[in-house]
C-alpha cells in the first residue's frame, strides 16, 4: 500500500493541473510515521526546488537535508538518497552496489510513480513504492535528517535511526 494519494482519489484526472501540483501527500506520510510511532517535526518553508535552496529556506543545514535522486539500476527504478550538499557519482554508485549499469532517471522514467507528489519532491521512502533505496553513509553521521514530504514547501525531520529502521536502505559511500 502506498503512502500517497492518487489523482483519482482526490478528484482529479490525468490531464488536470492536479497532476503537476501536489495534492499534499504529507498527510499520508505523517499517518505512516504515526502508525510506526515515529517522532518527527514538520517544517513549512517558502517554495524552493533545489536541495540547497530548501535548506536555506527551511533554516536546516544542507548536510541534514536528504535529497532523493532517481536512478535506474540495471533497468529498475531506485532511489539514491544523499545530503543536499553532495552529488551522485554514478560510477561510484554502480561499483558500490555491484550493478552492471546505473544511470540517472529522467522525469519521464518516473512520471506517475509518485501520485500526489510534486516532481522532484518525493520522500525518500522507496520501500513504499517497491523500490530499492541507496543512502549515502554521510547521512548517518548526523542524528537527524530532513526531506521533502511530497511538496516543495514542506519538510519532515526525523532521526536517522528511525529512517533507517523504516526504510532499510542500503548504506553506501557514494
Amino acid at each position: 500500500m502506498g503512502v500517497l494519494q492518487s489523482v483519482e482519489e482526490v478528484g482529479g484526472n490525468a490531464g488536470s493541473p492536479l497532476r503537476k501540483e501536489a495534492v499534499m501527500p504529507v498527510k499520508k506520510l505523517k499517518q505512516f510515521l504515526d502508525e510506526n510511532h515515529i517522532k518527527y517535526v514538520s517544517i513549512q518553508h517558502s517554495r524552493a526546488y533545489a536541495a540547497q535552496e530548501v535548506a536555506a529556506s527551511a533554516h536546516v543545514p544542507g548536510i541534514e537535508i536528504a535529497k532523493t535522486v532517481m536512478v535506474k539500476v540495471d533497468g529498475a527504478m531506485a532511489m539514491a538518497v544523499l545530503p543536499a550538499t553532495a552529488m551522485v557519482h554514478i560510477e561510484k554508485l554502480r561499483v558500490a552496489i555491484g550493478a552492471r549499469a546505473v544511470e540517472l532517471a529522467s522525469e519521464r522514467d518516473f512520471w506517475g510513480l509518485f501520485p500526489g507528489c510534486e516532481t522532484g519532491a518525493m520522500p525518500p521512502f522507496g520501500n513504499l513504492y517497491d523500490m530499492k533505496v541507496y543512502a549515502a553513509e554521510k547521512l548517518a553521521e548526523d542524528e537527524s535528517i530532513a526531506f521533502n514530504a511530497g511538496s516543495h514547501t514542506e519538510l519532515v525531520r526525523l532521526s536517522f535511526s528511525d529512517y533507517k529502521r523504516l526504510v532499510e536502505p542500503v548504506i553506501i559511500g557514494f
